[in-house]
């Protein structure tokens, strides 16, 4: 089997993207058994800075280094389960030492294996508003939306201030709902929960709409990578064919 390295960013979607794979392996393989896993987790706290200033290459250089870390740990292929740290890893630089399994492809190619029409984007701002969702959904032909600016924020702060840090209550669970339902509304026929926490807090029973968990589907298919039902990945970082 291939060995998984998992380039965490923030904390909690990571370890969720960690039990997942655990589980799909105990799933695939049989009781106790999973695919050698390696991560690593420079503390966030560290890039928020570059974030606020848009410095891509700055972060992409910090990603490198975790990559760096992971390569000479024997991992064969990465995951960072983040999705706004795409923007970074999609940006020019020198390609990784290894390959990595794109986020945003995996969760638009279930998009696309279910035949959506028109995904709804759950996620940061950095993520709402950047080209990696616009770009992976279409390459596909597959419509997307975004909510309007108030409820970007929502969305956003709730992500930063209290997903991040392990804090998930009903009353930012009863906004997410009442975005989704606008999304529906604008004719979205699923919602991407493309922040890797917002699973922590939207189910699919409290979701209006149909979810793609882009924490699960990333964990997923990198156990189908490393056990040889997926191909190992190309992708090295930067521009997306």
């Amino acid at each position: 089997m291939k060995h998984i390295g998992i380039l965490a960013h923030s904390f909690e979607g990571a370890t969720l993207c960690f039990h997942e794979m655990c589980a799909e392996g105990v799933r695939q393989l049989g009781p106790h058994l999973h695919p050698e896993i390696t991560l690593t987790c420079t503390a966030m706290a560290h890039s928020l800075d570059a974030w606020e200033r848009s410095d891509h290459a700055e972060l992409r250089a910090m990603f490198r280094i975790d990559a760096e870390k992971l390569a000479a740990a024997g991992a064969d292929f990465f995951v960072c389960p983040d999705n706004s740290a795409h923007i970074a890893l999609e940006s020019p630089g020198e390609p990784f030492p290894i390959p990595a399994l794109h986020i945003a492809e995996v969760v638009a190619g279930q998009a696309e294996q279910e035949g959506r029409r028109k995904v709804g984007i759950l996620g940061t701002n950095w993520t709402m508003t950047g080209p990696v969702y616009p770009g992976a959904l279409g390459r596909r032909g597959i419509a997307w939306a975004v909510p309007g600016a108030a409820d970007r924020k929502i969305v956003h702060d709730i992500i930063m201030d209290e997903l991040c840090l392990g804090t998930f209550s009903d009353e930012s669970r009863a906004a997410y709902v009442a975005i989704i339902a606008k999304l529906a509304a604008e004719g979205c026929d699923c919602v991407a929960l493309v922040c890797t926490e917002i699973p922590l807090l939207i189910t699919s029973d409290a979701s209006p709409l149909p979810i793609l968990d882009s924490t699960r589907l990333l964990a997923r298919a990198a156990v189908d990578v490393a056990v040889g039902y997926r191909p190992l990945p190309e992708w090295r970082g930067g521009a997306v064919a």
